[in-house]
């Protein structure tokens, strides 16, 4: 790609805002911003820049589009960005059916693996030294990654149209955190237990106890809450018979080895968040993809595991057993629908 690119905001949310920003401090400038609300398609504009636009017109010119409406809504936004012939930047979850996943993957190859599924902690420097020095210690004899935060107060988060609640949405990122810390170990089976709304407010799950069990025989536990307290709680902890390596990732990056801090690197832009959890280091990474024509680490694929293991994880929910990876359930229901068995 001989010019730098433009980006087109596919919704106009927080996380489309952050995106704008890292791509901004990159070079990179917004064109057009989508949104379902015209006004916070303005504000928006106002601060990152670009023209506001319809749904319907993208990518309206752009280079790159990136994908930040509700997950329901990531496969038709996805497909039509990538038959424009657009790279694609999509938030996570990648879409709610792995029949979805599937399109999108075919397509996303089609086009030159030009489509990053954007899990940004895979990008964050305490998350790669984490897994750097995890992979150091040999085989694993415990794996553990939580993701602890309130319930959502805004957006669709406990909608049925949502597709799944805390492990769907929150979940896919310490899943991520340790199926990177697993490699080259490949998931083979998940064990959940899922627990709903205590009030009986909404028919999605708040928390979410997961075992992962990999090829090796490693096996890992990730939990994810939306029963967390106002400050967000995000840890990671793997040890071995030689050592232990502990790494937080909120409230503030923090990584321990046997018990000793070890320095991350200090961000040097002036939004430190963005450095800090991945969002400048996965736009630098997809854009030098672009340029090299290299398929991004967190690809199309990666994005459509991650639902895999989601989906295993909300039928063992439903039935109690521990369920394979790849999944062999129907591929055209969502999470929430295979915990209830609709």
């Amino acid at each position: 790609m001989a010019k730098r690119p433009t980006v087109a905001l596919c919704g106009a949310g927080i996380i489309a805002g952050a995106h704008a920003t890292a791509a901004a401090s990159l070079g990179v400038e917004v064109s057009a911003v989508a949104s379902r609300t015209p006004e916070r398609a303005s504000t928006l504009v106002a601060r990152v820049g670009g023209r506001v636009v319809r749904y319907s017109d993208l990518p309206a010119g752009a280079d790159i589009v990136v994908v930040e409406t509700p997950p329901q809504c990531h496969h038709r936004d996805v497909l039509q960005a990538l038959r424009a012939g657009a790279a694609v930047v999509v938030e996570k979850p990648l879409c709610t059916t792995l029949e979805q996943a599937d399109e999108i993957v075919a397509l996303a190859e089609a086009n030159r693996d030009r489509l990053l599924y954007a899990e940004n902690l895979a990008y964050a420097p305490v998350v790669g030294e984490f897994v750097r020095r995890v992979r150091a210690l040999g085989t694993l004899t415990h794996l553990e990654v939580r993701a602890l935060n309130p319930l959502p107060n805004r957006g669709g988060f406990t909608d049925d149209d949502w597709g799944g609640g805390a492990l769907f949405d929150l979940g896919v990122h310490p899943l991520a955190v340790a199926v990177l810390a697993a490699a080259p170990a490949l998931p083979r089976l998940v064990q959940a237990r899922l627990e709903g709304s205590r009030s009986g407010r909404h028919g999605t799950d708040e928390l979410a106890e997961v075992v992962v069990q990999f090829d090796n025989g490693l096996r890992a536990r990730v939990i994810s809450s939306y029963r967390g307290g106002d400050t967000p709680q995000w840890d990671a902890q793997a040890a071995s018979e030689t050592g232990v390596v502990r790494a937080e990732l909120l409230p503030q990056p923090h990584l321990e080895v046997n018990g000793t801090e070890v320095a991350i690197p200090s961000p040097t832009g002036k939004v430190p968040a963005l450095e800090h959890y991945g969002y400048r280091g996965e736009w630098a990474a997809f854009l030098q993809n672009l340029a090299s024509g290299t398929r991004p680490v967190m690809d199309a694929a990666f994005g459509r595991m991650m639902l895999d293991i989601v989906c295993a994880a909300y039928t063992s929910a439903r039935t109690g057993a521990p369920e394979a990876t790849p999944f062999t359930g129907p591929r055209d229901r969502t999470p929430l629908q295979l915990w209830r068995g609709a």
